[in-house]
């Protein structure tokens, strides 16, 4: 949201920052900023018009009550009125060709009817085309409503100077009656088929936002406060206040983020991170808002609320990528800025050409091959056709975990052939595990592992805590412990129901006069697969070795297929040591890896490979990889990552494994692809529709578009570009 790209092309613009506040905006609030979908740097205080294309502006900060927009209301109003005066007109002019007129209606009364019946039509229901042409040949930016303002405004015209001044017109421009040929009624019709699509076309804008009003429903309106007295009472969601005490119920979705305080409980966040799995969670352990409690009741503290919560900071991520642009999208634009001007010129020639080479009356078919070239060369589908697609296929990654930042990412993501994967937590699981307990001849693999894990209770070591999760897990009581002792770096030493332990290094069992030798074997396979051994001695003997390591998560084999498939090469980049590192890349049979990289080096690592030609994606976590993830094409945060991460990469992938980078990557693929049948509808559509409409088959084929063709084709390519791009909602990923 920060980038303003303001471009002082139009002075209906507020400079100013804003930060979106977590309430929903009131439906079409005057103070809300509002831009256009397809010329993002337009932002201007309340609803209206796109000083650039013309296109109903839509609010920047999202919201939950589906406000209706203003502009689909009135055009609605527009659409009825002029259909009930388009009927009665059609059936005249049409009867009157088909039947004869009847002999109450004189070609003079019909034609005055006509002129009373089209009028209003065009002068109120297209009152809205009328004014953006206006303002678009006065800010120069000529659009689609340039060409239909001018189409119609033609047709009427020429139609009122026809009905109050036949004379001036050459004979063989005159019915037998005297009279000239009418163009009330087309116009009428262009008007109301103009006015269908634009309304066709709003309503499926409002379908592109769905996505967000996902999000926005998760959070749950109201939360539940628990007061100084334990008492609970509802609050609104807004009232919530860091620190506040809050109660979950079972079923209920947590309502900030915070911490649980009391209770414990299975949390379902596959909403929020696309975890699809329950997640356990403890006292002291975050949630998330937004996630729904399945199982117990539980209290928590509110550490982040309104705008500072997870999920407000994905709703505003989202919207704000629906809003952005896409390099492709740059061609479109070129080809629109003088596309316009083109089809103006187009259409004065066709109108010459008939006028000087055309058969009789040459000065009507003129009239007829320009308007029908104004109208049917409307490039709206060319200016949708980005930014639809990259609107439902940002909030189709929300919905699946894939946060995008922005459009160039979506872009640039496709032509990744390099994946650089972070091994700790994202081909890991990132925390300590006990994987293996070697026991030596007369010893107890149980009665080690609560000595171990008895003795692990005093100390700080991070590895402590993976053999107390090994303990509880086996459900073993713990003993008590006396003569606690930690030699710094080698282990610990104390006395457990009497008996002397030591659990540490080789080194430390030497010192303490026990031989570690017949443990040597053991140590040296785990070294090897990159576990850290603890070597463990019970009463001056050696007893057992405890392997520690970083355990691959289950998902990883199969993503690593899948980014295969994808026709990525996946280099491991690890601070662990070589050994370490080569025995993961082998279990992984990942081929290229880099051990021993500093979190500060990975930038350089991204650069190297960049330099060797290739489009590399970086996945990392935490802050450290921030430099990594800016220097790549495409930076990957994994897992629900610091702010920092987001910040910096185009990518976030809530749920942080690697599947998800499969996911993101075939999203890239789907949306491009959506986006290149957009611009190819478009572009040919108006390729073909421009020179038939102003006549070129008529020599040949004596076929010659009537200006309503011309109005339903172009009401009609809007919409099937906007059809094309949501059917990215239903694309298998």
């Amino acid at each position: 949201m920060a980038k303003d790209e303001m471009s002082g092309e139009t002075g209906c613009q507020h400079h100013h920052h804003h930060h979106q506040s977590a309430k929903p905006a009131a439906p079409a609030d005057p103070d809300a900023l509002y831009t256009c979908p397809m010329h993002p740097e337009i932002q201007q205080l309340g609803p209206g018009t796109c000083p650039i294309c013309g296109m109903a502006l839509e609010p920047m900060a999202p919201s939950l009550e589906q406000a209706e927009n203003p502009e689909l209301k009135d055009f609605r109003r527009r659409f009825i009125l002029g259909l009930v005066f388009t009927i009665p007109l059609v059936v005249i002019e049409m009867g009157s060709h088909a039947f004869g007129r009847p002999s109450w209606l004189s070609a003079g009364l019909s034609q005055w009817i006509q002129f009373f019946l089209a009028t209003p039509v065009v002068a109120w229901a297209g009152l809205p085309f009328f004014e953006r042409c206006l303002a678009s040949i006065r800010s120069s930016h000529l659009n689609m409503f340039t060409l239909i303002g001018i189409g119609t405004g033609a047709a009427w015209i020429y139609s009122v100077i026809a009905l109050l001044f036949p004379g001036i017109f050459p004979e063989a421009f005159r019915d037998d009656t005297g009279r000239v040929g009418l163009y009330f009624e087309p116009a009428a019709v262009i008007v109301v088929l103009v006015l269908l699509g634009q309304i066709l076309e709003l309503r499926a804008r409002e379908q592109t936002g769905g996505a967000i009003r996902a999000l926005l429903d998760l959070a749950p309106k109201t939360a539940r406060r628990v007061t100084e007295q334990g008492k609970d009472e509802e609050i609104a969601l807004e009232s919530v206040a860091v620190g506040d005490r809050l109660r979950v119920r079972p079923g209920e979705a947590v309502p900030v983020d915070g911490v649980i305080l009391e209770g414990n409980s299975a949390l379902d966040e596959s909403m929020v991170t696309g975890e699809s799995l329950p997640v356990n969670k403890h006292i002291g352990d975050a949630v998330i808002g937004g996630a729904v409690n399945q199982s117990g009741s539980f209290v928590m503290r509110a550490d982040k609320v309104g705008a500072e919560t997870m999920l407000a900071k994905i709703v505003s991520l989202v919207a704000s990528a629906q809003r952005s642009r896409a390099p492709i999208q740059r061609l479109a634009d070129q080809v629109a800025g003088w596309f316009v001007p083109l089809v103006l010129a187009i259409a004065a020639v066709s109108f010459l050409v008939w006028l000087i080479w055309g058969p009789s009356p040459s000065l009507e078919f003129g009239l007829v091959a320009a308007v029908t070239v104004l109208i049917i060369a409307c490039p709206c589908a060319l200016g949708l056709a980005t930014p639809m697609s990259v609107m439902v296929g940002v909030g189709r990654g929300a919905e699946m975990g894939v946060l995008i930042r922005d459009a160039e990412a979506l872009e640039r993501l496709e032509k990744v052939d390099m994946v650089l994967v972070d091994k700790t937590g994202t081909l890991t699981e990132g925390r300590p595990a006990m994987t293996a307990l070697h026991v030596l001849e007369g010893f107890e693999r149980e009665d080690l592992l609560r000595l171990a894990a008895s003795l692990e209770q005093s100390s700080e070591h991070p590895l402590a805590k993976a053999v107390l999760t090994a303990a509880s897990d086996a459900g073993l009581a713990l003993a008590k412990v006396e003569d606690f002792n930690a030699p710094t770096g080698r282990g610990i030493t104390g006395l457990v129901e009497g008996r002397k332990v030591v659990l540490g290094n080789a080194a430390l069992l030497t010192e303490s006069g026990i031989d570690a030798a017949p443990l040597a074997d053991f140590a040296k396979d785990e070294a090897g697969r990159g576990a850290s051994a603890i070597h463990l001695a019970v009463e001056g003997k050696p007893a057992g070795l405890l392997a520690i390591s970083d355990p691959v998560k289950e998902t990883t084999p199969a993503a690593l297929d899948a980014l295969a498939a994808e026709g990525l090469h996946v280099v491991m980049v690890t601070g662990d040591a070589q050994a370490t590192a080569a025995s993961v890349a082998k279990q992984l049979r990942i081929t290229e890896f880099r051990a021993e990289v500093l979190p500060a080096d990975k930038a350089a690592v991204v650069a190297e490979f960049q330099g060797q030609g290739q489009v590399v994606a970086m996945a990392g976590d935490g802050v450290n990889d921030a430099p990594a993830l800016a220097a790549a094409d495409v930076g990957m945060a994994m897992g629900t990552g610091t702010d920092v991460a987001m910040e910096s990469a185009g990518v976030t992938l809530l749920h942080g494994d690697l599947m998800a980078i499969v996911h993101a990557r075939r999203l890239s693929r789907a949306t491009m692809r959506n986006i290149r049948q957009n611009l190819f509808f478009a572009f040919i559509y108006n390729g073909l529709g421009v020179p038939v409409a102003a006549g070129v088959l008529y020599p040949f084929f004596g076929i010659l578009l009537s200006p309503i063709i011309g109005a339903a084709a172009m009401a009609l390519s809007s919409v099937s570009v906007i059809g094309n791009a949501l059917r990215l909602k239903r694309a298998r990923l």
